[in-house]
């Protein structure tokens, strides 16, 4: 071998490891990390506040409605014009049913208790639901949202039988996830309640670091909810987001988790 073919070869390897290494560090639609904005419950803020402030930057987020309450009702043009701007219409159950069993949980009322519940009630009320949703969005391609991150009717997982229903479920345990390592069943996210921008930037700059998926969850945004975040800090966030939006892919939770699906290996599907 000559000593041109030689350092030729030595070339096209190098070439090769550069891009390997560029699809490792940009795994998420050609960016190094994917953020996804989503707010629960369907309150008025939803649509008063944070609907203008995502129009604005031209951002897309999820909304997880609870299809029993008054704001959806009272407001379905707004949710029907937020679903034609590209937003997600998620499924937050009929009723928000909760484990009323559980410590801490004295707010959950007989009617709403899930401990009380059968698989087969839960089940129904989230399809009733996902056919409301379709009656105001027209899509049948949407997530899901645990109400309480509650997973389990008697012991069993009532997921289980919503798998072909939905292209993910967010949970609300706290963490980053790659690609190959989410668990569309239950994807992590981190729950924002009085927290500062300059902390939920810096989640964002780890995920940017790690090269994975952040999941932000919402519920008042200036108000509300009793969980809440400040106006000036949920606008700060966005704005950071919009100054990287070249390195960082934010998109609703329904198109993040069918990317997901789409590319993670057969091996680690469900």
């Amino acid at each position: 071998m000559t000593l041109l073919k030689y350092w030729f070869i030595v070339a096209v390897l190098a070439g090769y490891a550069g891009m390997a290494q560029g699809q490792q560090t940009t795994p998420w639609n050609n960016k190094q990390c994917a953020v996804v904005l989503t707010y629960d419950d369907a309150i008025d803020v939803d649509i008063d506040n944070v609907l203008p402030a995502l129009d604005s930057l031209n951002f897309k987020g999820t909304f997880y409605i609870i299809g029993s309450s008054p704001v959806v009702a009272k407001r379905i043009s707004s949710w029907r014009k937020a679903a034609a701007h590209g937003h997600e219409l998620g499924n937050h159950s009929l009723f928000h049913p909760c484990d009323g069993s559980l410590p801490g949980r004295g707010f959950v009322t007989a009617e709403n208790d899930l401990s009380k519940y059968t698989v087969a009630r839960a089940v129904n009320e989230i399809r009733a639901n996902n056919t409301l949703l379709q009656a105001i969005d027209g899509k049948t391609n949407r997530t899901f949202a645990y109400p309480c991150g509650d997973l389990q009717v008697g012991g069993q997982y009532f997921y289980n039988q919503l798998k072909n229903d939905f292209a993910g479920a967010r949970g609300v345990i706290p963490g980053f996830e790659s690609v190959n390592d989410t668990n569309l069943d239950n994807i992590k996210c981190f729950m924002i309640n009085g927290q500062s921008a300059q902390y939920m930037i810096g989640l964002v700059k780890q995920a940017m670091q790690s090269h994975t998926l952040l999941v932000f969850l919402f519920h008042g945004v200036g108000g509300g909810h009793n969980i809440n975040v400040g106006l000036k800090e949920h606008s700060s966030l966005l704005h950071y987001l919009k100054k990287n939006e070249s390195t960082i892919w934010v998109a609703p939770m329904v198109d993040v988790a069918q990317y997901i699906r789409k590319n993670q290996p057969a091996a680690v599907k469900k």
